[in-house]
């Protein structure tokens, strides 16, 4: 079996990027919607190829972590260190190494911040700007 290996560091940052951007389109359609309609479109078409991009990276990711600890029955060696093929050890290395450099705790909490804004403007704008005028 070939040893596992994570992507460059600027393979993951152009994913990690995809992300917020994807995000931030998404979120911002929100303001888009009280200008030229072209832009609502053009927010959500880069918001969506995007997302495509970056979960179909983050399912292969996933997927990749998930083999690795089937076909080496990490879940049960891990109560039997003495168990642990030099295989097996590169292939909890992998997945240690990439849950531990992973940015995909930020492109989560860019989505609960951006989702919270959009939120909030789209309350302000739809709800409370009607009313104070």
């Amino acid at each position: 079996m070939q040893k596992p290996k994570a992507h460059s560091k600027v393979t993951r940052l152009m994913y990690f990027w995809i992300g917020i951007a994807s995000t931030f389109a998404y979120r911002i359609i929100i303001v888009l919607n009280n200008y030229n309609p072209i832009w609502v479109q053009v927010a959500w078409y880069l918001g969506t190829i995007g997302f495509i991009i970056y979960f179909t990276h983050r399912y292969q990711v996933s997927e990749k972590r998930a083999k690795l600890v089937a076909t080496h029955m990490l879940d049960t060696k891990i109560n039997h260190p003495e168990d642990l093929t030099t295989e097996d050890k590169e292939a909890l290395s992998y997945i240690l190494s990439t849950l531990k450099s992973t940015k995909e705790k930020w492109n989560y909490i860019f989505i609960f911040v951006a989702s919270g804004v959009a939120l909030a403007w789209g309350i302000y704008a739809d709800f409370l700007s009607p009313l104070l005028k």
